[in-house]
This record gives C-alpha cells, structure tokens and sequence, in this order.
C-alpha cells in the first residue's frame, strides 16, 4: 500500500492522511477514545508513526497538502458551527465574559512562559486555544503566526489531551458544587477549551446546562474573528519592524465569516436544510481536520516533545487552573 502511494505523493500523501483520519474517526467512537476526540487521537497515532516508522518522506507534497489547503477548508466549514444570532441575541453578557476569558489566557500564559522560559511559539498557540476554541483556534492562528507545523502540531496534541482532561475532571466535581445546572453550564463553556470538552463536561447537567454552556462557548469562538485581525496587524508591525517581511492575509477567515453568516441566516431560513444535512457537515468537516491532524503529527518528534513543549505545557497547565477558579468565582 505505501508503495502505490509513494508513487503518486500528491495523491499518494491525501491518501495516506486519509486513512489515518479514518482509522482515528472509528477509534473515536470507541469508549475511552470518545474522551479523547477524533483530532487528538489523529496527532497521537501519528506521532506512533512517525516514532516508528520515520517520516514518509515521499509523500511529502501531498502530506503538506492536508496540513495546509485541508486545514483551511475545514476552518472555513467550521463557520457553520457558529449561530451568530444566538450569541448576539442571547448571550451579550457571556460574549463580555468570553473576551475577559480570552485576554486572561493570553496574558496569564504568556507571562508564565516568559518566568518559565519557554519556547514562545509553543506558548501563544496554547494561550490562544485556551482561550478561545482549542485546536480549532490553533489552527487558524498558526499561519497568521507563522508557526513551524511541528510547534502547531504539539499545541494541538497538548490542548486536546489537556482539554479532555479537565472535561472529565468537570463532570466529576460538578455535582457536588453548590451552583445551579445553568451556571454550571456557564462555567464549562467559559472555562473549558474544546467545544467537545464543553459538551462532555455540560451533557451530564442537563439540556439546560448544556445550552447555556455552548452558548457562552459559541461567543469565545466568535472572537477568534476579532482576536485573528488583531495578531495580523500586531505580527505586521512586528516583522516591519525586524525584518520588512510582510504577513500575509488570512483570506480562509472571510470564508469562515461567510460561512457563519450562511449557517446562521441563510440555512433554514431561505434554503431548506435538514439536521442530517448539518450533521453531514459537521462530520465532514471533524474529518477534514483529522486529516490536517494527521499530517501536522508526523512532523512531531518525541525529542521536541522533552526539549520544546514541556515549558509550555506548565504554563498552560498553571492557566488552565487559575481560569477555572476565575470563572467559577465570576458566576
């Protein structure tokens, strides 16, 4: 098999994403893995590769392919998750809380990493999907950042794991603290770093733990439009100001705008849609960014794990806690 796709490395490479993310989708479902997630399951089975068997390297146009032109696509499909209206009409209030979310991460992170002294890179991308909307949010940032596929790789691997985590911790301590389903749902969603971590920790509490939960989570991945723009002019700035580079325009985020646009006002409201037709590309778009996983995995070696994540990964950790605390107290 790897022969007929080192053949074709365009192809052979797609192909080869393809059939980890499928692997990684059915594992999934399995119990245990279901905590895990399709996309941190896609970076570990890759890393296992990659430890194993080295990186296949005669794939590697096609192997950037996913990682690159997939990963976009799926972040622009992403849009569709996100129903502007409710978040503007309903939750005003957890948006302002979300933005508060969103800059403690960021500044508590980074400030830690700068004690720690760790790789920056690594840091920023684990404050911004703390913050924000875990992989999806490191995903999206990674270019504007102009991060290396093996530090966006790490981030994505730490944050799922990490966010799992917690998710399950939620769901332990939840029912013995004094506070309300719809403020616990609350909590998750302000606190918690996936919307798939807020939905394993929210589900147990109820429908309505679990609407007020992704609605304040909804309003964090809302602002990662505003949040992107921002990085571009201050990396902009940066770069004049180093080395006269320029950085390029992240264009995949209009289309994650119009999609946000499309999927709130347009979908069900003037085109007909069906649930399955959304759950169709709800899925398509897991897969997508499986796929994106995949390859962004393989270029993970367990050497960079010791000598560049470990840092990071304390400085995310210290922030993960202090913002549970934070929200919890802010309810």
């Amino acid at each position: 098999m790897y022969t007929f796709l080192s053949r074709y490395p365009f192809f052979g490479g797609i192909g080869f994403t393809f059939i980890l993310a499928t692997i990684c989708v059915l594992l999934a479902g399995l119990p245990g893995f279901q905590y895990i997630g399709a996309l941190a399951t896609s970076i570990l089975l890759a890393i296992v590769f990659r430890q194993a068997f080295g990186y296949p390297t005669a794939i590697h146009s096609g192997l950037q392919f996913s990682t690159k032109k997939l990963l976009r696509v799926a972040i622009i499909l992403f849009g569709l998750k996100l129903n502007i209206d409710v978040v503007l009409n309903e939750g005003l209030g957890l948006l302002a809380k979300g933005a508060g979310t969103i800059i403690f991460a960021i500044v508590v992170t980074m400030v830690l990493s700068r004690w720690l002294k760790a790789n920056w890179m690594i840091a920023m991308l684990l404050a911004v999907g703390t913050g924000v909307c875990g992989a999806a949010a490191i995903a999206a940032v990674s270019p504007i950042l102009k991060s290396k596929e093996e530090d966006t790789a790490l981030s994505v691997g730490i944050i799922a794991l990490v966010g799992t985590v917690f998710g399950i911790a939620y769901t332990i301590v939840g029912p013995f603290l004094p506070i309300t389903a719809e403020q616990y749902g609350i909590w998750s969603g302000l606190s918690l770093h996936e919307i798939a971590h807020v939905a394993l920790a929210a589900e147990p509490a109820g429908e309505d733990a679990l609407g007020m939960a992704l609605l304040a989570k909804l309003g964090r991945v809302l602002l990662l439009i505003p949040l992107s723009f921002i990085l571009v002019f201050w990396m902009r700035q940066k770069r004049h100001d180093e080395t006269q580079a320029q950085v390029s325009f992240p264009w995949f985020l209009i289309g994650f705008i119009i999609m946000s646009v499309v999927g709130t006002y347009v979908l069900g409201d003037v085109i007909p849609t069906s649930d399955a037709f959304l759950t169709g590309v709800s899925n398509v778009t897991t897969f997508l960014l499986a796929m994106a996983m995949s390859g962004l995995g393989l270029n993970v070696s367990m050497a960079s794990i010791k000598s560049k994540a470990m840092r990071p990964l304390a400085a995310m950790l210290i922030t993960s806690v202090l913002l549970s605390f934070m929200t919890y107290f802010a309810l």
